[in-house]
């Protein structure tokens, strides 16, 4: 590291890793004296860096938030690490195109034997997990509210309801959810009066405001929100008795789903369902034995299932191919 240019891209990456170092600590691991270390602070500083010198006994060398992003120095941990987050974030649909343009950047930048080798990486990498294609929302939606519900600052959204009706609401935020692709707020709704949730996609526009307020103790935004999923209005409510333990049927059935119940005899799991057919499958799929409460057009639904299966199951004809 004879270079001073290398060693100036020395300090501004050890300056990254750490919060304060000392002009003693940063001169022995730079290899230099403490007045050629005050040198390269200022030749960064010339270069929009912003580094700061803070005398007295806690003081040192660091890093301030600038106008602009300085150069980033990753060591070759770090940079697999930032292509591996972004490659996840893509495939949990929790950023795409953003995820997207970040790894171009990085990867473009990367020394060629170490893009090579991430590129190998890539290549080869697979998840268990199916690739989700999220509605992805403006990011400055979730900064702004965000930032709102750590300040405990009431918001006004300019929303839109699924049904596609636009409405204007006042909401204290308790927090910000990703679930299965998709970004959510809950929190208190004035207009509702109770504790809603929201899908940040569906925002056309958030502001803060000055009102402020607490979030309630037992709020639990990740809980309300797989409950609010399980009761999204489909056009059927579907009441079914497991005959299993809850913490047997909850193995297989998640909060987003169905609510489930202990009840005389077994599980009440009460969910919403579009598609009866649909509602049948997943009750054969479970593998629980159970009893149809609501609605009596789901028997119908069970038993065409039941013939389905059943005359796929026939043994071919004698005479068959």
């Amino acid at each position: 590291m004879s270079h001073p240019t290398t060693r100036v891209l020395a300090m501004l990456e050890i300056l990254q890793t750490h919060h304060r170092l000392g002009g003693r600590d940063l001169a022995d691991r730079l290899g230099v004296d403490e007045r050629t270390v005050r040198r390269y602070a200022a030749r960064l500083a010339d270069l929009g860096v912003p580094v700061v010198a803070e005398r007295g006994r806690h003081g040192g060398y660091r890093l301030l938030p600038g106008y602009k992003l300085p150069p980033l120095m990753l060591t070759d941990d770090e940079a697999t690490a930032a292509v591996l987050g972004l490659r996840a974030a893509r495939r949990l649909g929790l950023a795409a195109g953003a995820a997207d343009a970040a790894l171009a950047k990085i990867l473009r930048v990367l020394p060629v034997r170490l893009r090579d080798e991430v590129g190998a990486l890539e290549e080869t990498l697979d998840f268990t997990l199916a690739e989700r294609v999220g509605a992805t929302p403006a990011s400055r939606a979730v900064l702004t509210l965000a930032a709102a519900i750590r300040d405990r600052r009431r918001v006004t959204l300019d929303y839109r309801s699924w049904k596609g009706e636009q409405t204007r609401r006042d909401l204290d935020g308790h927090g910000l959810v990703f679930h299965s692709g998709r970004w959510y707020v809950t929190g208190h709704d004035h207009r509702s009066g109770e504790t809603r949730t929201f899908r940040v996609d569906r925002i056309s526009s958030v502001t803060a405001g000055e009102g402020t307020y607490d979030i309630p103790d037992d709020a639990d935004p990740v809980r309300h929100v797989v409950a609010s999923l399980a009761r999204v209005p489909y056009t059927h409510t579907v009441e079914v008795v497991l005959h299993v333990p809850p913490a047997e049927a909850a193995r297989r059935i998640p909060p987003s789903v169905a609510e489930l119940t202990a009840t005389p005899g077994g599980t009440l799991m009460t969910m919403r369902a579009e598609s009866l057919d649909g509602a049948a499958t997943m009750l054969a799929g479970l593998g629980h034995p159970f009893t149809i409460v609501a609605p009596p057009e789901l028997r119908a639904a069970v038993r065409r299932l039941a013939a389905s299966l059943l005359e796929r199951s026939q043994e071919p004809p004698a005479d068959a191919e």
